[in-house]
Formats: C-alpha cells, structure tokens, sequence
C-alpha cells in the first residue's frame, strides 16, 4: 500500500456518475498536485470566494471602532463570528464610485450589485443591450479554469430574472447577477441545490440523470463497487478521510432529498417566495455553503460566488421576528426600531458566514486546514441602506490566503480607495498577476 500513488484527478466512478476525491496521502504530497498552479513551497492551490448580501448594513453595528486588531468584544453584527476572529478582517473606507449615479439617476440596487466584482458602471439601456464589466471572478475563472473541472461556481438563495426592468429602468439582470464574464455575458446563478450537486458530482447523460432519479439511488450507491475497490488499496488515515468525505455527500443528498419533499412555504401576501428546495431561508444558506466547501475540497472549481440574497430584496425575516421586507427595513429614515430589525437581519446574514467558516475550519488539508488554503470576501455594495451610499462599504475578507493574508484587524483605508483594489490584491495572491480590473489604482497595502 506504501507503493500505491493515486492521481490528483482520480475520481470513483459508476454509471453516469463521477464523484472527484478530496486531497488523499496516496496522491502524495499536497505541493506535488499543486505544481504550476501556486508559488514555490505553498502547501495547496488559493481558492476565492465572494459572498454579496444586499440592501447595506446598520453600520453602527458593524464597524469595530479604531483601526488595528479586531477587538475582544465584536460589534453586535459581527458577534456570531467571535470564534473566527483570528481568521478575518474588516475592511474600511472602500468605495465602489461605478455603483454611483454617475449622471445616471436613481438604479442604485442594480449598480451595487453589477459594479461590486467589476468596478464598471451599469448603464440604463431598453433592457436588451446589457452592459457591465468582467467580474474578478471571471478573470481568475479564465486564467486558472482549465485546471479544475468547473472553471467556476454561481449560486445563490433567490431566483432574478435575466431580462426585464426591476430598478428604475435597469434590467433586472443588474440586480440579480454579480459574476460577469464579460461586458456583456452576466452568468446566472443556480438556486436549487440539486442541479449544484449534480454539476460537481453528476455526470453522464440527461436520460441517465433522470433513470437514477426514478430509482432513487444517490451517487454513492452508483459508484460503491469503485469505492470498496480503492478503499481496500488505501491506508487507515486515507481511509478515514475518505469515509468521512463521502459521509458529507451522503448527508447533502439527504438534507436536499428531505427538502425535496417538504410543502412549499406559503408566503405574506405581495412578496415573491425564492425558489429552492429547501423549506427554510437558513438550510437553503447552508445547503449552498456546504456545497461551495466541497467544491473546494474536491478542486473541482476554485472560484465560487454567492448571492446571499439578490440587491433590493424585499425578503422578510418572520424566523428571526422581522416581518417587514428587507428594503422597505433599509429606508429606515433614522428609526431606531428599524435599524434595529435591521441589524437582526445583517446578524443572521454573518451567523452564516461564520458556519462557512466552520466549515472551511474543520476540513483537514495537508498541514492546515480549507480556510488556511482560502480567501473569502463578504459584503455589500451599498452602505447605508437609507442613504444608497457606496462609499464605506461594509467588507470583510476572511481565510489566509496560503500565507498572503495577515487577518484578525480592522483596516481602515483613505476614504475613495476603490473596491476593486482589493479584488486586485486577491488575484496576485492567485498567482495572477493583474496590474488593472475595472476602476482600480493598485493594490491594498497591509491586509
């Protein structure tokens, strides 16, 4: 067994189905995989992931005060990701300008959301001749894409529409797309994660697809046999590690299995339920995280992005006793009951962030751990909800980007640093050396 060397692209197989193995010692040593996709001596390849929650924050709640390390006790927003306060940032003074009017009128929830990843301002136009910029994501997907699977990852919780007017004349396309992979090519993203775990693990033809529905096996049951193959071939530690994988797939067909049965939600009149499996907002969360961890941990991609929730969503939040639509919330006006409701529902957004974090914790990868390996950026690309302002956006970059972050501070930046600074500074910690994206002016110094 000592002699067995697994490829880094070895898969278990079945009909129809391939599943893609975590990192296993019988591939040998993490870097040897990791050969021409990341600096010399780094343990494994950097991932990026982006999360966006709309409608902006109560920043009073969020901001830690002074610039320096993260305090002991977190603004109440940020309290739910005290245990991870070693492995983030908050990022302050960042502007997105090309989410701003710019001669262009009211549309603020469109820009925020279009200009987040690109720093390209989002015209009004007849709703057919879509205009924006190429995301971030996009650029790392299209320079680093050959070497996974799936070049990237789009998910989020609630569907949009990629044509018609939704803000003041822009396309809805603009409020409900934040991955573009090129001026005029937004990628949609899928909200059911059935259709996200078939296209990191399933394979094979739609009638195949739809024949092993229709017997209600799991991928797990169709490649078994491959399974108890290598199994036998593998030392106790990969066998472990093994066994443990494959029991977080199995519980993902479950969870989205049991979903999959549930009635559907009936929702206050006027506002539109999001679809998705899942019969809660905060399993449709997870069930998404879950999968953006194991789309990491397989490699099958290393660009995800995450809309949380699309820009201007009007979503209530009765599970967390906020019954109001989050937009509506924002125009608070200078209501303290409402900023209030408001910062319920920016808590429940990082009580999510911090189970991806976990998550990304406890998965074991050479010498560290998939957060060590990862750089996730969360935020918003407006400020004040109230005011539509994109300046002082609330940001936060989590994970330690192979050895080039430096987290657990607050950064404070002169006021008009671009966003897309940062979006710089993370693709030349991608080995993607990337002088200009968007409006950016360099990169971020000190994160």
């Amino acid at each position: 067994m000592s002699k067995l060397l697994l490829s880094r692209r070895s898969a278990l197989r079945g009909l129809g189905t391939v599943i893609a193995l975590p990192w296993l010692e019988a591939m040998g040593p993490l870097t040897s995989w990791a050969r021409g996709a990341t600096p010399a001596g780094q343990a494994a390849p950097n991932r990026m992931a982006f999360l966006y929650v709309p409608n902006g924050k109560n920043m009073a709640d969020w901001r830690p005060g002074q610039a320096g390390p993260l305090p002991q006790k977190l603004p109440a927003i940020l309290e739910p990701l005290a245990d991870h306060r070693d492995h983030f940032s908050i990022l302050t003074g960042l502007t997105a300008d090309k989410a701003r009017a710019n001669g262009d009128g009211a549309g603020d929830h469109a820009r925020a959301l279009s200009a987040f990843l690109t720093g390209c301002q989002a015209r009004k136009t007849d709703g057919t001749d879509i205009r924006a910029g190429i995301s971030v994501d996009q650029v790392a997907a299209a320079r680093i894409g050959e070497r996974t699977r799936l070049p990237s990852l789009e998910v989020g919780t609630e569907a949009g529409s990629m044509a018609g007017n939704c803000d003041s004349g822009y396309s809805c396309v603009y409020s409900s797309t934040m991955a573009w992979r090129s001026a005029t090519q937004p990628l949609p993203k899928e909200v059911n994660p059935k259709l996200v775990f078939e296209r990191i693990f399933g394979s094979g033809s739609q009638a195949e697809r739809a024949r092993r529905d229709a017997r209600r096996k799991s991928v797990l049951d169709l490649v078994r046999d491959d399974f108890s193959d290598l199994n036998g071939k593998l030392g106790r530690g990969d066998q472990r590690k093994l066994d443990e994988y494959l029991s977080a797939v199995r519980d993902l067909e479950r969870r989205i299995e049991q979903a999959a049965r549930l009635p559907e939600i009936q929702t206050p009149e006027g506002v539109v339920q999001p679809k998705g499996v899942p019969d809660t907002y905060e399993q449709h969360i997870r069930l998404m995280m879950d999968l953006m961890v194991l789309a990491f941990q397989t490699d099958s991609t290393r660009v995800a992005t995450f809309v949380i929730a699309n820009e201007g969503s009007n979503k209530p939040y009765p599970f967390i006793d906020v019954r109001e639509g989050h937009h509506d919330l924002s125009h608070h006006g200078n209501s303290d009951e409402k900023k209030a409701k408001i910062a319920r529902i920016n808590r429940f957004h990082t009580t999510q962030l911090a189970y991806l974090l976990g998550r990304l914790r406890s998965v074991r990868e050479g010498d560290g751990t998939l957060l060590d390996h990862c750089m996730v950026a969360y935020g918003s690309g407006n400020s004040d909800g109230n005011a539509h302002n994109h300046d002082d956006l609330p940001i936060l970059l989590a994970g330690h980007g192979c050895g080039t972050l430096k987290p657990g501070h607050h950064r404070v930046f002169a006021k008009e640093t671009p966003l897309n600074n940062l979006w710089l500074s993370m693709l030349n910690r991608m080995e993607l050396p990337t002088v200009q994206l968007g409006d950016s002016t360099g990169e971020l110094a000190g994160i």
